[in-house]
């Protein structure tokens, strides 16, 4: 799913036929609602679909956004697990209205997850640690 096709608001820009790029008024891509991102696709740089934001967790200490939680696609016989990516390990693709997560199929296998009834202390400070590390990225 894209974040264009759930922005109720009309903070994407003119949605009308033959409204083209210079009708585009809001605030994304720079700013985005968070509601709008949850269910949005994910992809890697190969161009497979690797699955979807879930949830996006926000640091309440430092008023950034710390995680977005994904479910992976089956062809990773994974079922139900979750996974707690560092935001950026992602990028926005306003392209194709989707996010890239740098990552292989292979590599996701292995990828630290969880049950959706038995969610990690994601304030855990060795917990955030082993998380970015994995996804290669800085703790903010």
């Amino acid at each position: 799913m894209s974040y264009e096709d759930k922005d109720a608001f009309g903070m994407y820009g003119d949605k009308r036929a033959g409204a083209g790029p210079e009708t585009r008024k809001g605030p994304g891509p720079e700013l985005m609602g968070a509601d709008t991102l949850v269910g949005s696709d994910v992809y890697n740089l190969e161009g497979e679909d690797i699955g979807d934001i879930k949830e996006i967790m926000l640091d309440m200490r430092s008023g950034r956004v710390g995680y977005a939680v994904l479910s992976f696609k089956p062809f990773l016989s994974l079922r139900e697990k979750l996974f707690a990516v560092p935001w950026g390990a992602l990028t926005l693709d306003t392209e194709h209205k989707r996010f890239t997560l740098n990552v292989d199929k292979d590599r996701l296998k292995d990828a630290p997850g969880f049950d959706r009834g038995h969610w990690p202390n994601m304030a855990d400070q060795t917990w955030e640690s082993e998380i970015h590390s994995y996804y290669r990225t800085k703790n903010a």
